[in-house]
């Protein structure tokens, strides 16, 4: 039997956590762009995809059994290898009459699986992690999460762009795209079986073995302020749900329509380059000025730059450029901004989950967080429709108003996530 790899988190949390993000970010924004290409129109967009969410909204009912059954290693494990199938199902799926209700199925079970796998990959993060290396790495997690979003609209999506043209045949190439992901999901897994120390024991269980099913839930509820936490972690991207769903399908759309008529090489291009290295260099300066200063001098300043840049999709809509070129600058802009204004997100989380029974929390946060985003993102294809994308985004931009009032009413310790000296 191999050695276990000793626990050095520069090793495993990028490998686990573009091993969290690809799963999410296909499922929950790259199916808009494959539906968009195959001819479903946005209002049934909105509304399906973003029913997509709910595993993730529903997933604290199941969460205390990854507390309290077998190591967070092995769940995430064997969540990876079901999602590795669930899209090759997708991907075979494509080329039949009902591929819609097939597709649909197919990303049902990856919602699930992934949904699953986010809880034991937070869980091993949490366990793992000491607080302030939580803080220090939580740039570089939130990071790896994006650059596996980006990786997702991004080099997939191009993939996907370059078949088309090679084919075509939009159904045979975004078929072939899905087998490829269902491929890199089984690598990915195995790099992570192969990189993630086994340093769970059952000294690390006793705690959580002490609760029960029902007090893991009671115990979150009863955190002090949690009416004022829940309604922040709803309403912190109350603009981006929505924006979300309908981007991708403006930047594709004929400019006729009010899109800016890209193709999907194009689309991919702008993700997959320039806005992963804004990306990322928006998230690693998140997680260190957090770790330097605490998260109370940051949440302000990071919450505006997560918001402010999106009324830049209004200004394109308005304008309808006809080069590429200003797309790709809202894009770096934005992608810069949520890059920074994510990580204190993510720490806000952590924060909120503090506890005996803090994998659980965690999935009761972040469930509620999948909520603001399914709930807001369900409607979005329709209210497009029915305002035009100027109109949209203005309301997306308008949107962003709560949550950054709230602001004032947040409770945490304002050194929260600072490195400590010594």
């Amino acid at each position: 039997m191999s050695k276990t790899p000793r626990n050095n988190p520069w090793y495993w949390v990028p490998s686990l956590y573009l091993t969290e993000g690809i799963p999410y970010v296909l499922i929950i924004t790259v199916s808009v762009i494959m539906y968009k290409k195959l001819g479903v129109d946005n209002s049934d967009i909105g509304l399906y995809t973003s029913f997509l969410y709910l595993p993730w909204v529903i997933k604290p009912l199941w969460s205390p059994m990854v507390d309290l059954y077998g190591t967070k290693r092995k769940w995430f494990l064997g969540m990876q290898l079901v999602l590795a199938a669930a899209f090759l199902g997708v991907g075979l799926s494509l080329p039949t009459n009902q591929f819609f209700v097939m597709s649909l199925a197919c990303f049902w079970v990856a919602a699930f699986a992934s949904a699953t796998n986010d809880i034991a990959s937070d869980g091993f993060y949490l366990l793992a992690l000491k607080e302030d290396q939580q803080s220090f790495f939580i740039g570089l997690r939130s990071t790896f999460y994006r650059v596996a979003m980006v990786t997702g609209q991004g080099l997939i999506v191009i993939l996907a762009g370059w078949l088309e043209v090679k084919y075509g045949d939009n159904t045979q190439a975004w078929s072939l795209t899905m087998v490829v992901v269902a491929g890199l999901m089984f690598v990915l897994t195995l790099f992570n079986w192969l990189l993630t120390p086994n340093i769970e024991t059952q000294a690390n269980y006793v705690k959580e073995e002490s609760l029960t099913f029902g007090k893991v839930f009671v115990s979150f509820f009863a955190k002090k302020d949690i009416g004022i936490a829940l309604a922040f972690i709803l309403l912190y991207r109350l603009g981006e749900s929505q924006l979300l769903k309908i981007a991708s399908p403006f930047l594709l759309d004929t400019r006729e329509a009010g899109g800016l008529g890209l193709s999907t090489t194009d689309v991919g291009l702008i993700y997959g380059t320039f806005g992963v290295i804004a990306l990322s260099l928006g998230g690693i300066i998140g997680g260190i000025v957090i770790s330097r200063d605490g998260l109370g001098k940051w949440l302000l300043p990071m919450i505006l730059s997560l918001n402010v840049p999106n009324f830049l999709y209004y200004v394109l809509a308005y304008l309808q450029p006809e080069s590429a070129f200003w797309a790709g600058v809202v894009v770096v802009t934005e992608q810069l901004g949520y890059g920074f204004g994510f990580a204190a997100f993510m720490m806000y989380l952590i924060y909120v989950a503090d506890g005996p029974a803090k994998t659980s929390h965690y999935a009761l946060a972040t469930g509620f967080m999948a909520m603001g985003m399914m709930l807001p993102g369900m409607a979005s294809g329709f209210v497009q429709e029915w305002l035009g994308y100027e109109g949209f985004f203005l309301l997306v931009v308008a949107s962003a108003v709560p949550g950054i009032w709230l602001v004032r009413y947040v409770k945490f310790p304002r050194g929260f996530g600072k490195k400590k000296e010594g």
